[in-house]
This record gives C-alpha cells, sequence and structure tokens, in this order.
C-alpha cells in the first residue's frame, strides 16, 4: 500500500511540475473565404513544443498534410501557392509574452515570435487560450491571420475571386508532459 502511494506521489508530481509538453498530433484548419468561393484546409498532424522553463514555444507542419476535401484543388495549392517541393514546411517559433499559470481553467495568453512559410519568415503575435487538463497535459487554441502577399505566395488573377487574400489560420493540440 506504501509503494503504491508513493508510485501515485511520485507520477502525479512528475505531471504537475513538467516544464515541457509535446504534441505530434495537434490540428491546423485555415478558412479561405473568397467572394465567390469560401472553403477550409486541415491537418491533424501539427508538431509542436513548450517548454517553460525556456519559455519557448515551437510548432511546425508539414504542408503535404494539408487537404481541403477537393484532390485537385490540394495539389494545386501545394504545387502553385504553397510550392512544397521547395517549402515543405510551416514553423512558428516564439516566447510568452508572460509565463501562463497552468490552471485547470482556460488562461489567454500571447506568444510572439517568428511565423516561417514559403520561405519567408515574419514577426507575428499570437493570441490564444490554454489550460491544464486533469490528467496533466496541456490544450491549447489559437488563431491567427496570414495574409498570402506577407509571403510572397501570389495569387493569379483567375482565381481572385475563390482564393482569399488572407487565411484564418486555427491550431488546436493536446501537448502532454515529455519524458526526461
Amino acid at each position: 500500500m506504501i509503494r503504491l502511494v508513493f508510485l501515485c506521489v511520485f507520477f502525479w508530481s512528475l505531471t504537475v511540475n513538467a516544464q515541457e509538453y509535446q504534441t505530434q498530433n495537434g490540428k491546423v484548419v485555415f478558412l479561405s473565404k473568397a467572394s465567390l468561393s469560401e472553403f477550409t484546409g486541415e491537418s491533424k498532424t501539427l508538431k509542436g513544443l513548450i517548454d517553460l522553463e525556456k519559455n519557448l514555444v515551437d510548432f511546425f507542419l508539414d504542408l503535404n498534410t494539408l487537404k481541403t476535401g477537393i484532390t485537385l484543388r490540394d495539389k494545386h495549392m501545394r504545387e502553385n501557392y504553397l510550392e512544397t517541393e521547395k517549402y515543405p514546411f510551416a514553423e512558428f517559433t516564439g516566447k510568452f509574452e508572460s509565463i501562463p499559470t497552468l490552471s485547470a481553467a482556460s488562461e489567454k495568453v500571447t506568444v510572439k515570435g517568428k511565423f516561417k512559410i514559403h520561405g519567408v519568415e515574419r514577426e507575428i503575435t499570437v493570441s490564444g487560450m490554454i489550460k491544464r487538463l486533469s490528467n496533466g497535459s496541456l490544450e491549447l487554441k489559437a488563431d491567427w491571420v496570414v495574409a498570402l502577399n506577407d509571403y510572397k505566395i501570389e495569387i493569379p488573377k483567375l482565381v481572385f475571386y475563390e482564393l482569399a487574400a488572407e487565411q484564418q489560420v486555427s491550431i488546436e493540440a493536446i501537448l502532454t508532459p515529455s519524458k526526461k
């Protein structure tokens, strides 16, 4: 019985005091809302890390995993706009403006950092919500707008009414404590 109590306390302390959290299967959704067409793209392979000790937030996505529900549109998106053969990943690396307290209640967070896509890196600020789940994991939700021309992603005049110049990007992830 004492051994069981010790093990429970030991594992509880590992999750409560964890400083580093990771995910391998977060979700990314983008919304393109143009005048003649609205569609979303999605991937469930967002990889990420939050290290509270180092105040590091780092997420990346293989852009080839994005799917819009139409195979031909996916092919055009990868080949003509994102150019995934040349630029296969999108990445965000930043720091919390203030380290979250990580309570069971959702807490607003702001992260400043660099977002890189299509070979272009820009400073951005991302707002979101974070909370600690009962199992010690973290739930993160965030969103921001990506202006395609800021990242040299050109929209041909023929598809201007079908592809929005700004894409609303949202992420959701459950990050589990890292085993050190």
